[in-house]
């Protein structure tokens, strides 16, 4: 009996000490927003120093100085990596990064996250876009977001009226027509004037973007997390249809290289399809709605608008890429709290406000959403926004190169369509294991 006195004892004395270490921990974040913690800490990231400062100066005038305490420090994005890694070694990293959602599986057992207990799942979902799930865990949050950056179509209306073409395509399936009235060709089958840059990796620009979007419409978000067992990818799985989505995506994406095809509008020997887009040689380019204002400078007299990325025609998923952008914070800091408030703040409906007027993007936030803008461009960002998703991508220059490989075999037949995809699905497999 006082052996089992002094067991049971034991087992009490366990779950109190527990108790009371999830108090110190969850209690720290002052709940869902709440000011238990005064907001403070430092955040490294690679947005513009000049702008983070902006809205940091912007949001304390109207809020009393509420995030007086923060500070942010800018990396160049080829260097940020080795600098995080190198002063988390050091024991001397910052409380909260700008983590880009490419990252996540990077730097995800650095990371604090956020239990439930402090941001609801269910407040998270009706608070972001549906893409900014990518951050989401069976335990918690691994970041706030901030900002999304969609993939949209830029297009040449003078290339389009000269070929008496009043809109951009709606559809995927409207390009066959299209390239037989704006692409032309000299008889050894060069490319003098392109409808769009598919088909290519190399000298396409975001290639490794578009091809995510045309696999995620098919109906494949490429890697899927699985509870308990981590991230797989399923770039390959036929997923219910009979036929892999990712096959028909990429068959698709091919044949606009192909001479043979009514759709061939590019090849090996163009210049990087944004270069061709800049001296009004291309009709469509797929771009991020960042690139807008490096557009608008490089070429001042460029008639140009912006759309939607087409869809596929009844297809099972409306969907566009989007790079997400969201707070996450260190598990290395000493005040995780202050760190908190600061990111609750940030990705509140204020700040989200200023964060989108500052980088001319789209908000991430549903409430900001739903109020369409006037502009015309940031109209189209708002609605691509609602449907930009992006995939857990394990190392974001080793899947270029994967995907780049894949191209290439098609193109040069040295595989097939599925059997290149298979290739790239076990290589992608083999990166995130």
């Amino acid at each position: 009996m006082k052996t089992f006195q002094a067991v049971l004892l034991a087992i009490f004395g366990f779950f109190i000490v527990m108790g009371v270490a999830a108090i110190a921990t969850f209690g720290k974040f002052g709940g869902s927003g709440g000011d238990a913690v005064p907001a403070a800490g430092t955040i490294w990231g690679t947005l513009d120093t000049a702008l983070v400062g902006d809205i940091l100066t912007l949001y304390n005038q109207d809020t009393d100085n509420s995030l007086s305490a923060v500070t942010y420090k800018e990396f160049s994005p080829d260097t940020f990596d080795t600098e995080l890694i190198e002063a988390l070694a050091a024991q001397r990293g910052p409380d909260a990064i700008i983590l880009p959602h490419e990252y996540i599986m990077r730097y995800e057992d650095k990371i604090y996250t956020v239990p439930f207990t402090s941001m609801t799942e269910r407040t998270f979902r009706d608070t972001f876009a549906e893409g900014s799930e990518i951050y989401l865990t069976d335990e918690g949050v691994l970041a706030l977001p901030i900002l999304v950056d969609p993939l949209v179509m830029y297009w040449n209306r003078s290339l389009f009226n000269a070929a008496s073409l009043a809109l951009p395509p709606k559809a995927w399936d409207e390009l066959v027509d299209l390239s037989t009235k704006l692409t032309k060709t000299d008889p050894s089958f060069s490319v003098l004037q392109s409808t769009i840059a598919l088909g290519g990796y190399e000298n396409v620009t975001n290639a490794k973007e578009i091809l995510a979007t045309l696999v995620m419409q098919a109906g494949n978000p490429i890697t899927t997390r699985i509870p308990t067992q981590g991230v797989e990818s399923i770039l390959s799985d036929r997923l219910g249809f009979a036929e892999a989505p990712a096959d028909s995506a990429i068959r698709f994406y091919t044949e606009f290289a192909n001479p043979v095809k009514l759709v061939y509008s590019w090849n090996r020997a163009l210049p990087a399809s944004l270069d061709m887009f800049l001296r009004g040689d291309l009709a469509l380019y797929l771009g991020f709605a960042s690139e807008l204002l490096d557009i608008q400078e490089k070429n001042p007299n460029l008639n140009f608008d912006v759309a939607r990325v087409p869809q596929v025609s009844d297809g099972p998923t409306k969907s566009t890429f989007g790079k997400f952008y969201g707070i996450a914070l260190m598990k290395q800091s000493d005040n995780v709290g202050g760190a908190f408030q600061a990111a609750f703040a940030l990705s509140g409906a204020q700040a989200g406000q200023l964060w989108s007027d500052k980088f001319l993007l789209s908000p991430v936030r549903r409430d900001l959403l739903a109020q369409k803008p006037t502009d015309a461009f940031k109209s189209i960002f708002y609605t691509e926004a609602l449907i930009a998703h992006g995939f857990l991508d394990p190392s974001p220059t080793e899947t270029d190169g994967i995907l780049g490989t894949m191209i290439s075999d098609i193109a040069s037949g040295r595989r097939g369509v599925s059997q290149a995809v298979g290739e790239a699905d076990t290589r992608l497999q083999n990166l995130i294991d």
